[in-house]
C-alpha cells in the first residue's frame, strides 16, 4: 500500500525522492486519471489551459534525480501540479495526523471551519493588511535623517557625475576609433600617399592616365559596333571615379593632423567613459539609473512631507485592521463554540463517549497594544484542549493525544466539514489506527456517509471498515526471480468475503468465519443502502 500512496502523492506534487525507485532501476513513471471539478477548471483556466473533461497527470523520473511532470500533455512545474491537484484530492496520512500536534495548525483548521462566514471580512482585512505591509516599507525606506542625507548626497554625486558626463551612447567606439588612426598615423600616411601617386601622380604612368588612354583607343571605334560604345561609356565612368577618389584620397591626406597630446586625451577620456560603464552599465542602464535617482532624489528630499503622510496613513489603516481583526475574532470565538460541540459529537460517535473538547481563543488585544501582536490573518491564536476520559482535566490536545484518538479526531474533522467540502477525492491512509470492535463500526459508518459526496479510498486492516468498500483492492508481495514484486488485485465479491474474514483473524481456525463476513458485509450494505 506504500507504494501506491507513495505513487498517489507524487501525482499530488510530493518531492520526488530517488529511493522511491527499486534498486537498480533506471527510471519510474506514475499516472493518474482524474474527472476534472469545476474547481480544477478555475485553476487551468489561470494557466490558460483549454477546459478538458479529464485531467491526465504523469511524472516520469530518473535515478539521477530528474523528473518531467506533464498535465494532459502540457510540460508542467511542480508548483502548477500542487495548484491543481488540491482542488481533486484530499489525503490524509500520519503527515496530516501529526499536524495536528502543531499548536500554529489549530487556527488554521478553525478558520477552514469558518471560511464562508468569514470570507469577506478576511477578504477586508487581508487588503488592507497588504497595504499597511506597504505604508510600513515605504516608512523604513525613507530612514531616519542621517541615513537620509548620506543617500541624498550620493544621489546628487552621482546625478552631477552623470549629467557632467556629456556621453552618449557612441562615444566608446569613436574614441576606441579615433585611437587606432593617431596610433596607425605613419601607416596611413603611408598608405594614403601611395594611393594618390598611383591612381593620379606617378610620372610613368599612373592609373588616371592609363585609363584615360584606354578610353580614346576604344573611342575611336565606339561608331563601329554597339559594344564597343559601351565599353567607351564604362571606361569613361571609371575614368571620373578614379578622379574622384584621387582627389578625395589627397584632401585627406592633405587634411591630416596627428598629435600624440591628443592621444592623452583620448586616453582619459576613455577611461572615464569606461568607469561610468562599471558603475551604472551600458549607456541605457545608466540613463535609466539617471531618471530613478533622480526620482528617489526628490522623494528623499520631500521626505518630511512624504514621512507625515505616511504616518497618517499607517494610522488609518491600523484603526481599520483593529476593527477587522476585532470582527474576525468574533466570528472565531462562535465558531470555536460551534466547532467544539460538533467535534464533542462526533467523538462520542466514534467510542469516545466521555470526552470533552474545546477551543482556546487568546484574549483580543486592547487598541493600546494591537501594533505589536497583529498579523497576516489578525490578533488572535488558538489551541485545541482535550479531556479524553471522565474526570480529567482539558489539557492541550498537541500533548497528551494518542494514536488512536488522533485517527478518530482526523475523521471527526472530515465529517464536520463534509457538507461544505467540494474536493471530490479523499484518502484516508490508516484511519484505523489505534481502534477496533463497535468504535470500528462507528467509522465505517462515517466514511460511508462522506462517501455519499465524496469518493473515498481507504487503506485498512479493518474488517469493520473493509467491509463497508463498495470496491476492493487486495495488496500483496511476493518474490519473483529474488525480486519483491506488489500486485494489485480487484476482488470479486466471493473474494471480498475471503479478505474480511481473513482480516477478522478467524480465517482457516473457524468455519463460521466466512459466514460473520457474509453477514459484516450485508449490515454494510444494508446500512449505505439506507443514507
Amino acid at each position: 500500500k506504500s507504494i501506491i500512496v507513495d505513487g498517489i502523492m507524487l501525482l499530488l506534487g510530493a518531492r520526488y525522492d530517488k529511493t522511491l525507485l527499486r534498486y537498480g532501476a533506471a527510471s519510474g513513471y506514475v499516472e493518474g486519471v482524474f474527472e476534472a471539478s469545476e474547481r480544477a477548471l478555475e485553476v487551468m483556466r489561470t494557466f490558460g489551459w483549454e477546459e478538458e473533461d479529464c485531467i491526465i497527470v504523469n511524472r516520469k523520473f530518473t535515478a539521477d534525480g530528474k523528473n518531467e511532470i506533464h498535465i494532459n500533455g502540457r510540460t508542467a512545474t511542480t508548483s502548477m501540479l500542487k495548484q491543481l491537484t488540491a482542488t481533486l484530492v484530499d489525503i490524509y496520512g500520519q503527515n496530516e495526523y501529526q499536524s495536528l500536534t502543531r499548536t500554529s495548525e489549530h487556527m488554521r483548521i478553525l478558520d477552514y471551519y469558518i471560511r464562508n462566514d468569514s470570507k469577506e471580512v478576511r477578504g477586508q482585512y487581508a487588503e488592507a493588511y497588504a497595504e499597511y505591509r506597504a505604508v510600513m516599507s515605504q516608512l523604513e525606506d525613507i530612514g531616519v535623517g542621517t541615513e537620509r542625507e548620506r543617500e541624498i548626497d550620493l544621489l546628487r554625486y552621482q546625478i552631477e557625475e552623470i549629467a557632467h558626463a556629456n556621453t552618449t551612447a557612441e562615444e566608446e567606439d569613436e574614441l576606441l576609433e579615433r585611437r587606432n588612426i593617431i596610433t596607425s598615423a605613419e601607416k596611413i600616411y603611408e598608405a594614403l600617399g601611395n594611393a594618390v601617386q598611383l591612381l593620379a601622380e606617378q610620372e610613368d604612368g599612373c592609373a588616371v592616365d592609363i585609363v584615360g588612354t584606354a578610353q580614346k583607343e576604344i573611342g575611336s571605334i565606339s561608331s563601329l559596333k554597339n559594344m564597343y560604345g559601351e565599353f567607351y561609356e564604362r571606361l569613361q565612368t571609371v575614368s571620373v571615379e578614379l578622379g574622384d577618389i584621387a582627389d578625395a584620397l589627397r584632401d585627406e591626406l592633405d587634411s591630416l593632423h596627428f598629435d600624440m597630446n591628443e592621444l592623452d586625451e583620448l586616453e582619459k577620456r576613455l577611461a572615464f567613459v569606461r568607469l561610468l560603464k562599471r558603475k551604472y552599465g551600458a549607456y541605457a542602464d545608466m540613463m535609466k539609473f539617471y531618471d530613478n535617482a533622480q526620482k528617489r532624489l526628490e522623494y528623499l528630499e520631500n521626505a518630511d512631507a512624504h514621512f507625515e503622510s505616511l504616518r497618517n496613513r499607517k494610522q488609518l489603516l491600523l484603526s481599520k485592521l483593529y476593527t477587522l481583526a476585532q470582527e474576525i475574532h468574533n466570528m472565531r470565538a462562535n465558531g470555536a463554540i460551534e466547532f467544539a460541540a460538533k467535534i464533542k459529537t462526533e467523538l462520542h460517535d466514534l467510542g469516545m463517549e466521555n470526552a470533552d473538547f474545546t477551543v482556546e481563543i487568546s484574549e483580543f488585544p486592547a487598541v493600546e497594544t494591537f501594533e505589536g501582536t497583529f498579523g497576516p490573518s489578525g490578533a488572535d491564536a488558538a489551541e485545541f484542549f482535550l479531556s479524553p476520559n471522565p474526570g480529567q482535566p482539558l489539557k492541550p490536545l498537541v500533548k497528551i493525544i494518542s494514536g488512536g484518538e488522533m485517527s478518530r479526531f482526523m475523521l471527526a474533522l472530515k465529517v464536520i466539514s463534509n457538507e461544505s467540502d467540494d474536493i471530490p477525492t479523499m484518502i484516508f491512509d490508516e484511519i484505523d489506527a489505534g481502534i477496533s470492535g463497535t468504535t470500528g463500526q462507528v467509522v465505517a459508518r462515517k466514511l460511508a456517509t462522506i462517501s455519499r459526496k465524496h469518493q473515498i479510498l481507504c487503506v485498512t486492516h479493518l474488517p469493520q471498515i473493509a467491509s463497508m468498500a463498495d470496491s476492493h483492492f487486495y495488496i500483496c508481495k511476493h518474490t519473483k526471480d529474488n525480486s519483491t514484486v506488489t500486485t494489485v488485485t480487484a476482488l470479486d465479491e466471493k473474494g471480498m468475503i475471503e479478505e474480511i474474514s481473513r482480516l477478522s483473524g478467524s480465517k482457516g481456525i473457524s468455519a463460521q468465519s466466512d459466514r460473520n463476513a457474509e453477514t459484516m458485509k450485508h449490515w454494510s450494505d444494508t446500512y449505505k443502502a439506507s443514507l
